[in-house]
């Protein structure tokens, strides 16, 4: 009897051995953790690392997303929309608090039927329900959004603050910019870099080589105009060092390059949208004439969607446009879109801003779930986010978004980085520094532009897939289905890597 427990034991031990096999951890070449918390960043010939992605989302991650006190509060009811509205609009005449809040309109649980969209034009002012008992419908018809946030007007030059970039190569991951003359900035000032393609840029992408079919339009170089905004931490002598980094190479043969000083008074700050569940009316599956975005944001600096969700809208659930900067959405869930499943339909996160963070976001039954579009700026990252019942891929999605993290993305489709050549009208090359970071897909391609800069896949739990187009040059890869990342998340690290 003892010979048997004896033996059983020993099985047991044997068995929990093969079952909980230790995994050996293992650093990407390109990004070390140091035993300090701080990394160390591999660069290539040229000087180029992976860009430090940490100063992403609401006032670049310094500080946890604010508690606003209440200011008004609205019931549902008959005429609820209406008492929303002027609410938002009493409140947007108050004078701000030394924070820069007026205060937050509280919705209390219950159904509210909105036929227009709830908007909110002013900084400060905070939308805020009882979580998913707090029920927002967009009635009826037309293609809106539920809420819109937005500024107005764009930025402008400060007039005498232009001065060139004097280096011929400043590299991906630069905190710094050397310029013919600093005299005209100092530390706090709000910059422009201004990166001006030439034609010998868009023939050496090929992209004025994209295979004709009807509709195809090649890329121009006076499309490709881009307008980094950075903030100037300090100078030294002619050299700017800024808040975010350079995430596309500053090239002398590929582009002019100017920095300066800009306006942007119309623009409005420290909004938030939280604790909301939001619905669109619909008439079938596949019915387009009803809300397209819950939340959609524009002209902002310094905000947050928290805690949504969004139900049958044919977009999305939070939309950021191009003039959208430093917004961070947070816990937020999109399903059940109701469209036609085809282009143009179904981001169910979609960003075309700059410095913007996605974090533990959750979609179901989208198209391109995180997703950015054409010309977009960097950083911008996407953190610990799901899709299933995906329709198409995560990614950049065309004509060249800059420097874009996807840190652990677990999604049951595709991700990919690619030439997608003449799809839409002419999508060609969709991004570059692009970086999957312990993401797990079905399948992934990550490509590398001929010129430009690199994309890179590492840790990739999935199958690597010839994509598109397959003669294209590779990206860099590591570790594909290797357990034991490390660091397990790159935007983490890095963010911690700041306090050291």
């Amino acid at each position: 009897m003892q010979v048997r427990v004896a033996s059983f034991c020993l099985l047991v031990l044997c068995i929990s051995a093969f079952s909980f096999k230790t995994v050996q951890n293992w650093p990407s070449s390109l990004a070390v953790l140091n035993s300090n918390g701080t990394l160390t960043y591999k660069a290539d010939e040229k000087g180029n690392t992976l860009p430090d992605f940490s100063k992403v989302g609401y006032r670049t991650g310094n500080v946890p997303i604010p508690d606003v006190p209440v200011a008004a509060i609205v019931g549902p009811g008959s005429g609820a929309e209406s008492a929303i509205q002027q609410a938002i609009d009493a409140l947007s005449k108050k004078a701000m608090d030394k924070n820069g809040f007026r205060g937050a309109i509280l919705l209390r649980k219950g159904t509210y039927s909105i036929a227009n969209s709830i908007r909110i034009n002013a900084s400060g002012i905070v939308l805020r329900g009882e979580g998913n008992q707090t029920l927002l419908v967009a009635e009826g018809s037309g293609k809106r959004a539920l809420i819109n946030v937005s500024g107005t007007g764009d930025p402008k030059e400060v007039k005498g603050t232009r001065t060139s970039v004097a280096a011929d190569y400043v590299p991906t991951g630069s905190m710094a910019i050397p310029v013919k003359s600093a005299r005209a900035f100092k530390p706090g000032d709000p910059v422009i870099i201004h990166w001006t393609a030439k034609d010998q840029w868009i023939e050496d992408l090929k992209m004025n080589q994209i295979e004709e079919r009807p509709g195809t339009k090649q890329w121009q170089a006076k499309e490709y105009d881009f307008k980094f905004q950075r903030t100037v931490t300090r100078i030294e002598g002619n050299t700017l060092f800024i808040d975010n980094p350079v995430v596309m190479a500053i090239e002398g043969r590929y582009n002019t390059a100017e920095v300066y000083t800009y306006e942007f008074p119309g623009r409005i700050a420290n909004v938030g949208i939280e604790n909301l569940a939001c619905a669109s009316a619909y008439t079938s599956d596949t019915a387009e004439n009803h809300s397209w975005d819950a939340v959609a944001l524009n002209r902002i600096e310094n905000g947050w969607v928290s805690n949504v969700s969004a139900r049958y809208f044919a977009y999305s659930c939070v939309n950021l446009g191009a003039l959208s900067r430093n917004i961070s959405v947070l816990n937020c869930v999109c399903s059940d879109h109701k469209s036609i499943i085809t282009g143009g339909r179904r981001y169910s996160f979609n960003n075309n801003g700059q410095m913007n963070l996605f974090m533990n976001c959750t979609a179901r039954d989208g198209r391109h779930d995180y997703v950015t579009g054409a010309r977009v700026c960097g950083p911008n990252v996407f953190y610990n986010c799901t899709a299933s019942r995906t329709h198409a891929d995560i990614g950049p999605h065309h004509r060249w978004a800059m420097g874009t993290l996807y840190d652990n993305i677990i999604t049951d489709g595709e991700i990919n980085i690619q030439d997608r050549g003449n799809w839409g009208s002419g999508h060609g090359w969709a991004g570059v520094n692009q970086v999957l970071w312990n993401c797990t897909a079905q399948k992934a391609t990550v490509q590398s532009p001929w010129v430009s800069g690199k994309n890179y896949c590492i840790g990739l739990r999935g199958q690597k897939a010839k994509g598109r187009l397959a003669a294209r040059p590779d990206g860099e890869w590591e570790g594909q289905n290797k357990p034991g990342l490390e660091p397990a998340s790159l935007y983490l690290a890095q963010l911690k890597a700041r306090g050291q």
